[in-house]
């Protein structure tokens, strides 16, 4: 049995009066890949609060690397958790290296006063050259392409080693080309950092990456289903959870999406 990355058990939520999640429970285990899925509004940016020790449940119990939310340092536990989030709020033009070395900080600008060591250094390149940006380290950031920009961030999270990482909808913004290099440097961390758990946010089953494991698909913050992805990515759930019937299949380990026309309906029922 894997060993657990992230739990969530009976998990609720409520903000400014409002119930946002209704019970959620699942469990990630350590080099599974998860998929976090659901329409506008099912509670998957609340859920990866969790999962990025940002937010604490209203009720239920929240473990992340094997801390509880709500005893344990969260600054600390943070630096073990990727993330890799495509509005990345940097305003100054620094280069694709010095990028990637914040991931070492955790700060989006260079710290005053630090420098990398040799071996960080070295890192910083392995990690660019498997992502093939070898020949952008030197680039600054305003000169980048949003699927540019999507693989330096990724490298920028995996460079201090976590157990856990967090890809907020990482194809956003991107056109078709960008998009398919972006899932293919995704798909690459299987080999690459193989004991690495993953939970990626999307609500386009287009974006889900072929190394994808598990899924967890929600609906006005409770849960359709969760488990294997086979078994959770089906035109049944996903009808269920965007409430409008929609036939999905799977080719070549990726996934697509369509919706069924009501006229078509109509006339089957009739």
């Amino acid at each position: 049995m894997r060993t657990p990355v992230l739990e969530l058990e009976d998990v609720t939520f409520r903000r400014a009066g409002t119930q946002i999640l209704h019970g959620v429970s699942f469990t990630v285990g350590s080099g599974e890949h998860w998929a976090l899925l659901g329409p506008n509004g099912a509670g998957k940016s609340t859920v990866l609060g969790f999962c990025g020790a940002v937010t604490h449940p209203t009720t239920g119990v929240v473990r992340v690397l094997g801390r509880q939310l709500g005893r344990v340092e969260l600054q600390a536990l943070r630096r073990s958790i990727g993330h890799v989030n495509p509005r990345h709020p940097l305003r100054s033009p620094l280069t694709v290296l010095e990028v990637v070395l914040t991931g070492l900080t955790g700060s989006i600008e260079v710290p005053p006063r630090w420098t990398p060591d040799a071996a960080q250094l070295a890192m910083a390149h392995d990690l660019l050259a498997a992502f093939g940006l070898a020949g952008k380290a030197e680039d600054r950031w305003p000169t980048l392409s949003q699927g540019e920009r999507g693989r330096v961030l990724i490298a920028r999270a995996l460079i201090p080693g976590p157990r856990l990482l967090l890809l907020d909808e990482p194809s956003t913004g991107l056109d078709v080309a960008a998009r398919e290099q972006l899932l293919e440097a995704i798909d690459g961390l299987d080999t690459t950092h193989p004991g690495t758990a993953s939970v990626l946010v999307t609500h386009h089953l287009e974006e889900l990456p072929t190394t994808t494991t598990h899924a967890l698909l929600l609906a006005d913050g409770r849960v359709v289903a969760a488990g294997p992805v086979g078994e959770v990515v089906t035109s049944r759930n996903v009808s269920a959870a965007f409430a409008h019937p929609i036939d999905v299949e799977r080719r070549d380990g990726r996934w697509s999406a369509r919706a069924r026309r009501l006229s078509s309906l109509s006339a089957a029922g009739s």
